[in-house]
């Protein structure tokens, strides 16, 4: 606890200094959405991504840009999508993966990134930018985890808040992640009511898609889970912040789960597949598969290990966001005006 607080009192010194110019924001002319949270980890940054480019990929010609957690690399970097995650970052190297006709790029100078990208792209996706203020986006979108509201919101290193949870005023538009479907109109009223908000601050509720098929982590085959097949064994293997939905979700087809879990962004060894093989051949029966988030399918296809794992039966099991209510319809207008108000003259 004494170190959290003195790690409070410095991040609260730096956004005071920014918040007062001593330290400088930079405004760009061309505009810029950051999509973060909070929190450590874990609270959808990535699916939110991948929605938004989706939504504006066919009318803008966009650039996705984030530090690209964990690769060995430095400097700012075109990802391809043959990269490896040490490369370009689990994270980042999905996303080009996924949408191989947008541009995805990394640097741990944001500043410098987009003095780049800007160069020939019309619009800017920053990934995990909210605690980034060097630059300053047009538009913050910020993500709470629904089932982490109610605890206790602590600064590290006792507690998971990067930020103050007072830093929430700074976002234009704040994301509740992972509600459960039955979230009805007077929870989700006094969850808006708890953040006290400002009148110009939008707030949309949002849960987790999981797509009818899994894909093959080393080809393109599909696999469609049946509900009625309770005698399927799956190994889980996971290296995300938080396993416990996607552990929920697999259960619902199956109670017959041996879960690898590793750290968020664990760096996957030829020890840690050699023991996934050796743990997948002693699962009983034929009837077996390897399951896996799509963050983890971009690590496991390292040229290091992959070798020792190809021929296995590894399928990821793609998510995207879903909006509860109508909140779709009032997200998508707000972010393509923004998008379309703020193009540059050429």
């Amino acid at each position: 606890m004494p170190f959290s607080l003195i790690y409070s009192l410095i991040i609260a010194c730096r956004n005071w200094l920014y918040d007062y110019g001593i330290f400088k924001s930079q405004s760009f002319t061309i505009p810029i959405i950051s999509v973060g949270n909070l929190e450590v980890g874990g609270s959808g940054k990535t699916p939110m991504v991948e929605y938004l480019i989706r939504l504006l990929k066919d009318d803008f010609k966009l650039s996705t840009l984030s530090r690209g957690y964990g690769r060995k690399t430095k400097g700012f970097r075109w990802v391809k999508p043959d990269d490896d995650a040490t490369q370009s970052g689990d994270e980042p190297l999905q996303i080009k993966q996924n949408f191989k006709d947008i541009s995805v790029t990394v640097c741990e100078d944001r500043v410098f990134g987009v003095h780049e990208i800007q160069k020939n792209h019309q619009l800017i996706l920053m990934d995990d930018a909210f605690q980034h203020r060097a630059v300053k986006p047009g538009l913050n979108i910020l993500l709470f985890d629904y089932h982490q509201l109610k605890k206790l919101k602590i600064m590290l290193p006792t507690g998971n808040y990067r930020e103050s949870f007072a830093e929430r005023k700074r976002a234009q538009i704040i994301i509740i992640s992972k509600c459960p479907a039955d979230l009805n109109q007077s929870k989700q009223e006094k969850i808006i009511q708890s953040l006290s908000l400002t009148p110009d601050q939008k707030v949309f509720f949002s849960n987790v898609h999981y797509y009818q098929k899994l894909k093959g982590v080393f080809d393109n085959s599909d696999y469609k889970l049946d509900v009625g097949d309770t005698q399927m064994q799956v190994l889980l293997i996971t290296g995300i912040a938080k396993t416990k939905p996607f552990l929920h979700q697999i259960k619902k087809y199956t109670s017959h789960i041996t879960h690898h879990c590793y750290p968020d962004h664990h760096i996957f060894s030829t020890k840690n597949m050699l023991k996934l093989a050796q743990d997948f051949d002693a699962l009983p029966g034929d009837h077996k598969i390897i399951i896996t988030t799509q963050k983890d399918a971009v690590r496991l296809r390292s040229v290091e290990i992959s070798e020792n794992i190809k021929n296995l039966p590894i399928y990821a099991w793609p998510i995207a966001v879903d909006f509860m209510a109508n909140g779709k319809t009032e997200f998508d207008k707000i972010i393509k005006e923004y998008a379309q108000s703020n193009q540059r003259i050429s």
